[in-house]
């Protein structure tokens, strides 16, 4: 009975630090308001021709309902769920397998900061791009400053934290403001 215990509180301790130590993820998992999560699926603003990339995904929310959506829409767009934590990213590929739309759903275990984000640029010219992000405000300048590097032209939707030095295209009140942009 001690030795179930011992091994279930390890089990407890392990999972506990892949979410509390910035070695597995500088960023905590904090899932979006479950009041603000219809206002954030109208700001996407979801389209053809368009590759949705959820930087930070957690646990997917967003980005398999965004995806479930343009699944009834019958859009071509594409989605990927970028994320560093792996206990996230196991969660994440086996939503995938059982999402109506998972054929147009990419997981990439990846931190965003060091990822290279020229290969989500296109080739055509008709092909939007659209980053969707929840993540802490000391560090949304260091994600925009690399996806500027590489790609010209995107959208960008930022949940909670405005994005310092950039012009908002849009912003909607709802429990917390959702800021988009026009790059």
């Amino acid at each position: 009975m001690i030795l179930v215990a011992f091994f279930i509180a390890v089990l407890f301790f392990s999972i506990l630090a892949l979410f509390a130590f910035p070695i597995f993820s500088p960023i905590p998992y904090f899932p979006s308001n479950g009041k603000d999560k219809k206002l954030i699926l109208t700001t996407l603003k979801l389209k053809n021709n368009q590759v949705m990339i959820d930087l930070g995904a957690g646990d997917g929310w967003v980005v398999f309902q965004a995806a479930h959506m343009a699944f009834q829409k019958k859009l071509n767009t594409k989605f990927i769920a970028v994320e560093l934590n792996p206990i996230l990213v196991m969660i994440l590929m086996i939503l995938r397998i059982f999402h109506p739309n998972r054929n147009n759903i990419t997981v990439i275990r990846g931190d965003i900061f060091s990822i290279d984000y020229s290969p989500f640029q296109t080739s055509n010219p008709n092909f939007h791009i659209l980053f969707y992000m929840y993540i802490s405000p000391w560090l949304i300048d260091r994600v925009v400053k690399k996806i500027r590097a590489a790609i010209p032209h995107y959208s960008m939707v930022s949940y909670y934290y405005p994005v310092k030095n950039m012009n908002a295209y849009s912003e909607q009140k709802g429990i917390h403001s959702i800021y988009r942009y026009e790059i």
